[in-house]
């Protein structure tokens, strides 16, 4: 079980490109990290034999290299110019189930209709119930396949008039790529919870939910899909050389509320979201902690006759431990970065039955501490979040056969207090470490077996989020707070959604 948040997905889409598929599939693979159980790829394409639009899909379970394995793919199945693609993380519940597999397709009065889907729609009860009443089946547990028939049993003739209706009537946090017959479109919540941004690579228009997906292309980035944006791609847009748009009106009394842990711990540090780099995000954040607990603070007496060292846990901290360790530098405080815990990024089963055992083995399998830089030192660990605690646990115990003088451990984002009902897989509330302790900072240093533990504050984290990023837009930091931007029914459980 891992003791960080998974994102549940990533999505991709490209028109009117003669590699399509295989500039989704590259695309993909560089938001792995937003999805690892499934992946897949459906195309659209004029089939002249058959005279008729066709709509091929290739997806199963596993990595994107693993369910791309076979070349021949690209040339013999995912044909035509046009392409979306989605890696999906899901609750343990419904992984199994190869039918909630995304894309979804569907062909119905209108053509053929595919779908990819980053989020959680918070009124997917109310939908779902309401298609049970008129006798509709599903084929999936997903929230997605909801959007699906939304679009299907519009009362609108025209496609687009359709699909505008569906998102009227859908809540919650979703960034979507849509594949139909002749047009690409992207969407994204009126909240903006996830990011989705537009490019162009070759002169054809793409759009990913992170721009390392158009890095790996060599697509240019031109901007992010803005909150509540419906952009349509086609061939109006080739000529003009802009894409339309329409915009869904945002929940009342709701405003922009990105997703701040995207920032924190999500996304990838060479990508660019909310118009922002992650990197310099995170970079400020270390800088926020260094300023609300310097050194000084932490370190009382240093009797090891060396500096402080400064190391992150790898890879999503590593910018924030530069942060704090330059700050501190800045602030006059003695201290070296320096990096203490290697990471193994080819971690397998552990071959261990369940229990502690097999748990302790897959932190030694994914990490090992350089004792040459922890031995005799005081060591201050930043990471970039806490969430079950059993990680930190096991990775200071490694630390401390290092035989350390002192371990601190400071954490780039405040205590995690609430399950996110938009789009992330946090745990159930009680199974939080700053729950189990209520809060008491002494109790959970000593949970994990540390000198000390420092969280940077709320006001800290929006202060250096909006200090490099000053675009004005707002953020949910629900995760941290239990202030829900938009609302959720509290009443059922999270993964309700993702049941029959």
């Amino acid at each position: 079980m891992s003791d960080k948040p998974r994102e549940y997905c990533g999505i991709y889409g490209i028109y009117n490109h003669p590699e399509a598929a295989l500039h989704t599939y590259y695309g993909l693979h560089s938001l792995q990290h937003r999805g690892q159980e499934s992946a897949g790829i459906v195309t659209s394409y004029y089939d002249d034999d058959k005279e008729r639009f066709s709509m091929p899909a290739y997806k199963d379970f596993g990595l994107v290299l693993n369910v791309f394995d076979d070349s021949k793919v690209f040339k013999k199945v995912l044909k035509g110019k046009n392409a979306i693609g989605h890696n999906r993380y899901s609750t343990s519940g419904s992984s199994k189930n190869p039918a909630n597999i995304q894309p979804f397709r569907v062909h119905y009065r209108n053509g053929n209709l595919a779908i990819g889907h980053n989020g959680n729609l918070s009124n997917a009860r109310q939908i779902r119930e309401r298609f049970r009443k008129e006798g509709v089946l599903f084929q999936s547990t997903s929230d997605t396949e909801l959007i699906l028939h939304l679009i299907s049993h519009s009362l609108y003739e025209d496609q687009m008039d359709q699909i505008m209706d569906a998102l009227r009537q859908i809540e919650g946090a979703y960034c979507l790529v849509i594949l139909t017959d002749d047009k690409l479109i992207a969407v994204r919540d009126p909240n903006g919870f996830r990011p989705l941004a537009l490019g162009k690579v070759d002169g054809s228009f793409c759009v990913a939910s992170e721009t390392c997906a158009f890095d790996i292309n060599n697509a240019e980035y031109i901007r992010d899909v803005k909150p509540g944006e419906v952009v349509v791609i086609d061939k109006e847009a080739e000529e003009t050389g802009e894409p339309r748009s329409f915009f869904i009106p945002p929940t009342k009394g709701t405003g922009t509320s990105q997703c701040i842990f995207e920032y924190v711990y999500f996304s990838r540090p060479d990508s660019m979201i909310f118009g922002e780099m992650v990197d310099k995000i995170r970079r400020n954040l270390g800088k926020e902690l260094a300023k609300e607990h310097p050194l000084t603070e932490i370190v009382k007496e240093n009797k090891t006759g060396k500096k402080p060292v400064v190391i992150s846990v790898p890879d999503s901290s590593n910018t924030a431990a530069l942060g704090y360790a330059s700050e501190s530098q800045k602030l006059g405080h003695e201290c070296k970065y320096d990096i203490g815990l290697i990471r193994n990024h080819y971690v397998g089963r552990t071959f261990i039955s369940p229990g502690q055992k097999s748990r302790v083995q897959k932190v030694r399998t994914k990490f090992n501490p350089v004792r040459g830089v922890i031995e005799d030192r005081i060591v201050i660990i930043v990471d970039d979040s806490i969430v079950r605690g059993t990680t930190s646990r096991y990775l200071v115990d490694m630390i401390r056969e290092c035989n350390p003088a002192e371990v601190h451990f400071l954490v780039s984002s405040p205590p995690i207090i609430s399950p996110c009902y938009y789009g992330m897989d946090f745990p159930s509330p009680d199974e939080l470490m700053a729950n189990k302790f209520d809060r008491d900072i002494d109790e959970m240093a000593k949970e994990i077996g540390v000198d000390s533990l420092r969280y940077l504050s709320p006001d800290g984290l929006v202060s250096a989020v909006k200090d490099a990023n000053p675009s004005g837009d707002d953020y949910c930091t629900a995760c941290f707070t239990g202030n829900y931007p938009v609302p959720v029914n509290f009443g059922v459980a999270k993964e309700e959604n993702e049941l029959l």
